[in-house]
């Protein structure tokens, strides 16, 4: 018995001791002493470049900002829908404090599960709808492709371009004609053909529909896809090709003319530094070529340098607000006015884009 006794009271101790120091622990995540766990989910795998290699930068450069202070991990190739949202649970589960979802689909999962999860903080990348643990930023990708359709406008010799574009959700519709109205601003007999996928990463069919776009004269392509297999196309056939999200100039040495590439580095860094500082708010941030989120860049050698000038010339009106690139008269593509001389359109108006410009062949697909 009195042994008994003196190993009760030996646990009580350390019940106590344990007690006493789990009450010293800080309960935030935000102390030196636990690093703030940080997670990713990508839609594809991470690749040499493209959307998600993007977004992986921006992840590694919290990694090299935060180090000791931050750890982040990653899945890959994460469908949209079902699988998102048990990925996105999963994470939470395991204990990380903020979760980064940049895909489109992901937004309705990354909601569901954030209503589970009220302690952690989600950033629905390209979303639209917050929460009190939800925010939401994307990038006026619209204003890189107005661009990217002035170069190729000024170096197309057939007035065709290609464009082989994944779902028709309203960010990439916004691409669509953002490029066909640049592309017809310095060439206005210009047309823009279009082949919609349904799908972010399908290489096979990617570079099936560059090389249709190619038998329909088109002389210049450009993509709203996941992988480089556009730039491949091109590079194959002798074409000219405008990369999207990186360069991707290592994929199409001789065919690239120009890249539109995102930047999300900085953002992540202030998104994780106000987690870290207490200060994490939801709301929603949508920043362009004045934020550096977005820009033109990667200039091939067949680029005169006049037309490079110009280019940029107009990058910088767009960053000083002298360029909208949805600023009237716009017509659609079926003859239909849809922004009037002296008009620019709202934010909420280029949102919920569901037209096509005038110039655009073809219709959005169901």
């Amino acid at each position: 018995m009195h042994k008994n006794l003196v190993a009760a009271l030996a646990a009580a101790c350390l019940l106590h001791t344990a007690f006493a120091q789990t009450a010293k622990l800080p309960a935030s995540p935000t102390a030196e002493k636990l690093p703030l766990k940080e997670a990713f989910v990508f839609v594809s795998p991470v690749t040499d470049t493209g959307w998600i290699h993007q977004h992986d930068e921006g992840r590694r450069a919290v990694e090299a900002a935060f180090a000791g202070r931050v750890k982040t991990s990653f899945v890959e190739n994460v469908a949209e829908g079902a699988d998102a949202e048990r990925v996105i649970r999963d994470l939470a589960q395991q204990g990380h404090q903020l979760i980064f979802t940049p895909s489109f689909g992901y937004m309705e999962p990354t909601l569901k599960v954030a209503k589970e999860f009220p302690g952690v903080k989600f950033e629905s990348i390209t979303g639209y709808k917050t929460a009190p643990n939800v925010a939401v930023a994307n990038a006026r990708y619209y204003e890189g492709r107005y661009l990217a359709g002035v170069l190729a406008g000024r170096m197309t010799k057939t007035n065709v371009a290609g464009y082989v574009a994944g779902f028709p959700i309203p960010e990439v519709v916004q691409g669509v004609n953002a490029f066909t109205l640049g592309m017809r601003s310095v060439n206005p007999r210009a047309q823009v053909k279009v082949i919609w996928l349904n799908a972010w990463f399908d290489p096979p069919r990617e570079r099936e529909a560059a090389l249709t776009l190619f038998n329909q004269e088109a002389d210049v392509v450009t993509l709203h896809t996941a992988t480089d297999a556009v730039m491949a196309a091109a590079q194959e056939r002798g074409k000219m090709a405008i990369a999207y999200h990186s360069d991707m100039r290592k994929a199409a040495p001789d065919a690239q003319i120009g890249a539109v590439t995102h930047h999300w580095g900085d953002y992540y860094k202030r998104r994780t530094q106000a987690v870290l500082d207490g200060t994490w708010k939801s709301g929603a941030t949508w920043g362009g070529v004045k934020d550096g989120m977005v820009r033109i860049e990667g200039f091939g050698s067949k680029v005169p340098q006049a037309v490079q000038a110009e280019v940029l010339a107009r990058q910088k009106d767009i960053a000083s607000g002298k360029l909208h690139p949805f600023a009237g008269p716009i017509d659609d593509n079926e003859g239909k006015a849809v922004v009037a001389k002296g008009q620019v359109l709202g934010e909420d108006q280029v949102q919920t884009m569901n037209w096509l410009a005038a110039g655009v062949v073809g219709k959005i697909a169901k």
